[in-house]
């Protein structure tokens, strides 16, 4: 199925590049169809040859494709974030020093980390440990909002959700665990 996703896609891009664009839609379609490929690259491909203290943040954005956040610290330092999905069980937080250069790669949704979220944090610090939440759902008639990652339970092939519960204060009130769609990984 991914194949064909990507064959259409690329015929589309080739078609619209072919129906005389401007050179700002070339770019353009290029840009996204350059995304794209990030989104389903392989883990190996994604992560591969970075290299602490070598590795520059334009290099890393341009193998990783743009982050979904970018956080800047006050010593110049950033970390980037990097889920796989749209319902991937990885989040990749990448590390950059205050000289531009990579430091680290860590995947975030471990069940260690999970096992961090308590009562009381807020959205932001669940946000800043595990990253970017796979789906977020409102419940007004019971005044919360849950988010929820779809991760690797074993950190193998067992598909699990783990949910954090905010209340109208957005902390923590409980976290949960479900199933994944479609059951486990095969």
């Amino acid at each position: 199925m991914r194949k064909i996703v990507i064959a259409v896609f690329a015929a589309f891009v080739a078609a619209s590049l072919l129906a005389g664009c401007d050179q700002q839609q070339s770019e353009e379609a290029m840009g996204k169809l350059k995304s794209f490929f990030n989104s389903v690259k392989p883990d190996n491909l994604l992560l591969k040859d970075l290299k602490p203290g070598i590795t520059t943040e334009a290099q890393i954005r341009d193998q990783m494709g743009e982050p979904e956040t970018t956080r800047t610290f006050t010593d110049g330092s950033k970390r980037l974030e990097y889920p796989r999905g749209p319902a991937g069980t990885t989040t990749y937080f990448v590390d950059i020093d205050s000289d531009g250069h990579f430091v680290n790669v860590t995947q975030v949704l471990t069940a260690e980390n999970i096992a961090k979220v308590r009562v009381g944090m807020t959205m932001d610090e669940v946000r800043r440990l595990l990253g970017k939440p796979t789906t977020l759902a409102e419940y007004p008639l019971k005044k919360e909002r849950v988010w929820s990652w779809h991760w690797l339970e074993d950190g193998v092939n067992r598909d699990a959700m783990f949910n954090a519960h905010f209340g109208p204060d957005g902390t923590v009130v409980t976290t949960s665990r479900s199933e994944a769609e479609g059951g486990g990984r095969h």
